[in-house]
């Protein structure tokens, strides 16, 4: 069951990053780099998705089971428009000239790595929200038990505030006109 889940998760992410790239794009012009706003996009579900695991774990905490298991899905599934609109955002900033030079000259790369390593922990932390579902269908979660979702909620919470940190370096990046 946590393979099917996990393996939803990633179709998903990844059919919705080739949706958006072939529905809008990306601007390929020579050497500007244009914030995409998939970034402020990817930030609001960011937020979004931590309402949902901390209800879930509010809920959990009442014996609310079935808003428990609906607050958990909400959250996977923002999860999975997380990771998908980054994906494309990443995609957005790929420098098209890919040479050593331009690897070693500017921000780019810097930004890129930042927020790959970002996107790589939250696809982790899906695949924690999906081991958490899949408990949670064989009620193993209650008033008393419920540590692996107070984890995934707090886990969430932590990319969420590392995820600013990185958006702040990335808006300062793109506002230097070395780039």
């Amino acid at each position: 069951m946590f393979f099917a889940v996990s393996l939803g998760a990633a179709a998903l992410s990844s059919s919705l990053a080739v949706v958006l790239s072939s529905l809008i794009g990306r601007n390929l012009g020579p050497r500007i780099l244009v914030f995409p706003a998939a970034f402020w996009v990817s930030t609001a579900l960011l937020a979004a998705g931590s309402v949902a695991m901390q209800r879930a774990l509010a809920a959990v905490k009442l014996e609310r089971q079935s808003r428990f298991r609906r607050w958990l899905w909400s959250g996977w599934s923002i999860g999975i428009a997380f990771v998908g609109v980054q994906s494309y955002a990443l995609w957005c900033i790929m420098p098209a000239d890919r040479t050593s030079h331009a690897a070693q000259s500017g921000a780019t790369t810097f930004i890129l790595a930042l927020a790959t390593l970002h996107a790589l922990h939250f696809s982790v932390a899906v695949l924690f929200v999906s081991f958490v579902i899949v408990l949670a269908m064989s009620d193993r979660y209650d008033h008393e038990y419920h540590w692996g979702v107070t984890f995934c909620a707090g886990f969430w919470h932590f990319l969420g505030v590392v995820w600013l940190v990185v958006l702040a370096i990335i808006v300062i990046a793109f506002r230097t006109p070395t780039l």
